[in-house]
């Protein structure tokens, strides 16, 4: 099968369509034709090398993947619904061993083994790929391959911040950093289901009329303004309940002095730096909360599909980009100029 794959950890350069056996499939396995894979800024992450994320290589990256069953295995365990060759799915990213405490709690992102696809084993830059049974779920009839490749990882992760992590109330407001990122676009999209006034941040003008399209309330211009200033001018003083956050240390100082008393900082990523500092004295005194958020559960993300098959929240697609042209795909994730997610359309 063709597949785009890197040999050894560096740049964009790194990336290479090669041909490369189609993954055998065993008990309790499904073998999946991609159509659309979405990029993730982890991709970026597991190419650059990154000490936590252990892989061999070449490796196949690609964490959000949509297409349609090829095989499933004779021996394959029970599922709650039936799985036909030629059945349109969606994969879920996170893989848990579904035996251990956490899963048997239904916290299955905390299983001790706990995989993401694309990152930890290879994922969806190819025109195939072997699953779990478990991870396979029907596509939303709504959406295309490329709508659905694009919000498995960002809507899950997403969900668990929001509902989940911060419980996020009708009466509250949030401000999620990065309107135009693929968890930003979901969480305000879950904001407003929930009915919370929404602030987010963009980085250019054309940016800021696409998040008040999507329902943002307030925009702030994260390269022009103090983030954390202009939050609680938005605010009359007081600060938001609430901080969705991804970015890390460029903006880590504005997000917690956003807060309002009492208020919940999410965090799940560090795309410009891990290395922050928290005062002590602030933390206690406001009586804040801060929150490290890692991917979600199975059921959050049949929650979110339940959500999107009503056309209550939907993924919001930048740019499709045929698979051929990865690197190109990378680099425009890169530059940050989408809004929304950027995905691999497979023939």
């Amino acid at each position: 099968m063709k597949a785009v794959t890197f040999q050894q950890h560096g740049d964009v350069d790194q990336l290479h369509v090669d041909r490369v056996p189609i993954p055998e499939i065993g008990r309790g396995e499904v073998l999946v034709r991609v159509k659309a894979c979405a990029l993730n800024h982890l991709d970026l992450w597991i190419r650059q090398g990154i000490p936590a994320y252990r892989i061999s290589l070449p490796h196949i990256s690609g964490c959000d993947i949509a297409g349609v069953i090829e095989q499933v295995e004779d021996d394959a365990e029970h599922s709650s619904y039936d799985l036909a060759v030629g059945q349109a799915v969606v994969i879920s990213p996170g893989l848990s061993c579904w035996s251990c405490p956490c899963c048997l709690a239904g916290k299955d992102n905390l299983c001790p083994s706990f995989k993401i696809l694309g990152a930890h084993v290879d994922g969806g830059y190819a025109e195939f790929v072997s699953v779990p049974r478990i991870n396979v779920l029907p596509i939303p009839p709504v959406l295309t391959f490329e709508q659905a490749a694009a919000f498995p990882l960002v809507s899950v992760t997403a969900w668990h911040m929001v509902r989940t992590l911060a419980n996020l109330q009708p009466t509250e407001t949030v401000l999620v950093m990065g309107a135009g990122s693929g968890v930003g676009s979901m969480a305000i999209q879950l904001a407003n289901m929930i009915g919370a006034r929404v602030l987010s941040t963009v980085g250019t003008e054309e940016k800021m009329a696409k998040a008040k399209e999507l329902g943002v309330d307030e925009v702030i211009n994260h390269h022009s303004e103090d983030v954390g200033q202009k939050a609680r001018d938005l605010t009359d003083g007081r600060g938001v309940d609430v901080v969705i956050e991804h970015i890390g240390q460029r903006v880590w100082k504005g997000c917690f002095n956003a807060l309002a008393r009492g208020g919940r900082l999410v965090t799940c990523g560090a795309t410009t730096g891990g290395e922050i500092t928290i005062d002590a004295r602030s933390l206690f005194s406001r009586q804040l909360t801060v929150m490290g958020s890692y991917m979600g559960t199975r059921t959050e993300l049949l929650r979110a599909c339940t959500m999107i098959e009503r056309g209550t929240i939907h993924p919001v697609v930048d740019r499709v980009f045929p698979l051929e042209e990865a690197h190109a795909a990378q680099n425009y994730l890169l530059s940050r100029k989408a809004f929304g997610k950027v995905v691999l359309a497979v023939n």
